[in-house]
């Protein structure tokens, strides 16, 4: 894996018998092994605002978490098995999430990294959705 990146995050989000939210972005960034851990970080413009906001993926086998710095504020871990609460911070409030990881699978190649996280979503207490986020880091050299 080459320290110059893409990233393409797409997620599904089953609310009820609604239909399936999907969400997919595609960024640049840079990737890291480090300590037994794989790190991810790039910059995203949220739609309709102009401040950056900074993101840290760290994953291995076991666990991923994200950090969210700028117009959102968050700390977000997922741990096979486990269930947190956090604040996820936006520019008109705070918010109490909880994430309660199902599964976590890490695929890996030469050039290409893929991340599976399936878990339920929880806000001030209450259930949401469940969800279903599929990372892909790509090389940008081949």
């Amino acid at each position: 894996m080459t320290k110059d990146i893409y990233i393409t995050m797409d997620g599904l989000q089953f609310a009820g018998e609604e239909s399936p939210g999907k969400v997919e972005t595609v960024n640049v960034g840079e990737y890291y092994f480090k300590n037994g851990k794989h790190y991810v970080l790039f910059d995203e413009l949220l739609e309709g605002t102009s401040v950056v906001t900074k993101n840290m993926i760290k994953f291995d086998e076991k666990s991923c978490s994200v950090n969210k710095k700028g117009a959102i504020n968050v700390n977000m871990l997922f741990e096979e098995g486990k269930s947190i609460l956090t604040n996820y911070g936006t520019m008109y409030g705070a918010i109490v999430i909880g994430i309660d990881t199902h599964s976590i699978v890490v695929s890996k190649e030469e050039d290409k990294i893929e991340v599976f996280i399936e878990y339920a979503l929880a806000a001030n207490y209450e259930h949401l959705a469940n969800c279903k986020l599929h990372m892909t880091v790509n090389s940008t050299k081949k």
